[in-house]
């Protein structure tokens, strides 16, 4: 299998893992979104809570220029570190959510 094709699978495996923890709270649906033609991949909730509507992207990831750029976190896991757990190289790893001047102080990919 190819590096793009195992990325696609990394990337939802741990969405999914994410996304299937916890309880349902009331009509608000978790709602997975796995663009793998343009390889974008998200988490989002939707419903109501009473009379407020809820809608929400919680996790952002695409594979763009052979690289996963995690383009939003909302939570507290560390998407990054799962990914490298799973065997992603930290050079292949974007924090998009982080500006291109302080990605050279992390240890993952500028861009």
């Amino acid at each position: 299998m190819d590096k793009i094709e195992n990325y696609r699978q990394y990337i939802q495996k741990v969405i999914l893992e994410y996304g299937q923890m916890g309880q349902p709270i009331g009509d608000i649906k978790t709602e997975f979104v796995f663009d793998t033609v343009n390889d974008h991949y998200q988490l989002i909730r939707v419903g109501w809570r009473d009379y407020h509507r809820i809608y929400g992207c919680f996790i952002h990831m695409d594979i763009i220029n052979n690289k996963i750029w995690i383009q939003y976190n909302g939570t507290e896991v560390d998407f990054a570190e799962e990914l490298v757990a799973l065997g992603v190289l930290k050079q292949d790893i974007v924090l998009a959510f982080h500006s291109p001047s302080y990605r050279q102080f992390t240890e993952y990919a500028v861009s």
